[in-house]
């Protein structure tokens, strides 16, 4: 099967419209991870994914018979713009059935390559189940993502120029696994030519086809599919890649979403490149895989395998890095509702970088605190952390592993209150630097009772908060004389009414 497939791949026709990718050097990954990281950058193909490979490798292929009425595929966005691209330059009509969950930067980079679209069902599954009865009722040429020999070919001319671009003795091969193509293509390749080097693949865990398939040693078909990594939101892996993988594939591996977007981040500090969610798989897994075994000292390739991700989903991904790096804890604590505990609490965490700081008064004895900060030690630093504060009379809840709160509660906190009297709403800009928060807090003192607050640290030049505090009438002066102390700019907002719709006194 090995020399089979290492043949074809030799001959695949990928070059008529794909690029000979570069092998890139990671610098700070490799400083970090205490191992030599090298990524293959396929995001810098002209359809910003590896996909062209495969799907050109089978439409080039295809008799002239095969092509009369067009082809047709099913998509989440990377094979279809490979299919669109590979159908333009054979000069071939090409439909693709895409799930409504598409990213929209995929949907239209198809259009423009010149392919018609139609959207169908929620998930890969029932776009694919679509398109084989539309392949079928109007006699179109189905062109299959990954389960298909001269597209796992297509793919495997990638594992050749890894060979050829890297010098010296490779411990391993991280590869992004949706229904299994790609990484059937590279461990034919690889386990033909140098059967040393390790194939590990890598999923989401909330997509774990390939994972399941291999623990269980048959093809199973997920319940359910997670698809933030939308390129490989796959229920169920290729019959012919799973074959493959079976006997060639070394593990796979599974990542959390924090993970991939840390390592979404990891990739940008190295290389100044965006890829998506899946793209960033195989570095994840990388980092998984050293802490997990201890190696040093290795050669490890992660294949970068795209980059179409739309610009606001960014958002979550930067939301999510920090934590995915063990880089931010996120704490829930109850302190006094009274004047000055709020600075007591900021200055128990020390010097420790603020990254949020959500507040609402709850009752005239106790207020919750929503708190990100910064960590340097992971894990370890975090639970000593919770102890510090516990032992300091805090009650503390852990929240860093909380999808709810990661995802909901953090932009919640807050809402009406009763009893609530003497609140004013300011606005505060102040540079952001280190210890910049707990200088703002320390300067107000304890001579007013903050009853609401909100920063949240934006990677900007200057710090925002939000403020609510309660200064009776006959010290409005006084309160006036501190503001004009203070030195930051500042806006009161107390009649504003977004503020009196849902923040204000009930």
């Amino acid at each position: 099967m090995l020399e089979r497939y290492l043949k074809m791949i030799l001959n695949s026709r990928v070059y008529d419209v794909a690029c000979e990718t570069p092998l890139m050097y990671a610098n700070r990954l490799s400083l970090r991870l205490g191992n030599r990281i090298w990524m293959k950058r396929e995001d810098l193909q002209p359809v910003y994914s590896f996909k062209l490979r495969g799907a050109y490798n089978k439409i080039v292929n295809l008799s002239d018979a095969a092509c009369e009425n067009g082809v047709i595929a099913a998509s989440a966005g990377n094979h279809a713009q490979g299919v669109a691209l590979a159908a333009r330059k054979r000069g071939v009509a090409a439909l693709i059935v895409m799930p409504r969950t598409t990213p929209s930067i995929k949907v239209n980079a198809v259009k423009r390559l010149g392919a018609r679209i139609k959207l169908s069902g929620d998930t890969y599954d029932e776009a694919y189940a679509h398109a084989v009865v539309m392949a079928g009722e109007q006699g179109q040429t189905f062109i299959h993502p990954y389960d298909d020999p001269e597209i796992i070919a297509g793919q495997g001319t990638i594992a050749l120029e890894i060979l050829r671009e890297h010098q010296g003795d490779m411990h391993a091969i991280f590869v992004p696994v949706g229904g299994g193509g790609l990484i059937a293509g590279i461990a034919a390749c690889v386990k033909a030519l140098q059967p040393s080097v390790k194939i590990i693949g890598v999923e989401p865990d909330e997509a774990p086809c390939m994972h399941e398939a291999l623990k269980r040693g048959r093809r199973v078909k997920l319940k359910q599919v997670g698809i933030f990594a939308d390129g490989v939101a796959v229920s169920q892996a290729g019959k012919e890649p799973f074959h493959i993988a079976r006997r060639h594939v070394d593990e796979v591996l599974l990542v959390t979403t924090d993970e991939i977007c840390a390592s979404i981040k990891d990739i940008f500090d190295d290389c100044r490149a965006i890829v998506e969610p899946a793209g960033a798989l195989a570095i994840a897994g990388i980092k998984r895989y050293v802490e997990r075994t201890g190696i040093s000292g290795a050669e490890l390739v992660a294949i970068n395998s795209g980059a179409n991700i739309n610009f606001d989903r960014l958002r979550h991904v930067s939301e999510r890095a920090e934590v995915g790096e063990h880089r931010e804890a996120l704490l829930a604590v109850t302190i006094p509702e009274q004047a000055g505990s709020f600075l007591r609490f900021c200055q128990a965490l020390g010097k420790r970088g603020i990254t949020e700081f959500n507040y609402r008064y709850a009752d005239a004895q106790r207020a919750h605190v929503f708190a990100g900060v910064q960590l340097e030690d992971g894990e370890k630093e975090r639970q000593a952390l919770v102890r510090q504060l516990q032992k300091e009379g805090y009650p503390v809840e852990d929240l860093t592993n909380s999808e709810i709160a990661k995802l909901h509660i953090r932009y919640m906190v807050g809402g009406r209150v009763v009893g609530l009297q003497d609140e004013v709403l300011y606005r505060f800009q102040f540079p952001e630097r280190p210890g910049a928060l707990l200088r703002f807090l320390m300067s107000m003192g304890k001579r007013w009772n903050i009853s609401l607050f909100h920063y949240r640290n934006h990677g900007s030049d200057y710090g925002r908060v939000l403020v609510g505090i309660q200064v009776p009438v006959d010290s409005r002066r006084q309160f006036q004389g501190f503001l004009d102390d203070l030195g930051y700019e500042y806006w009161e907002e107390t009649d504003c009414k977004a503020y009196n719709l849902f923040l204000g006194e009930n």
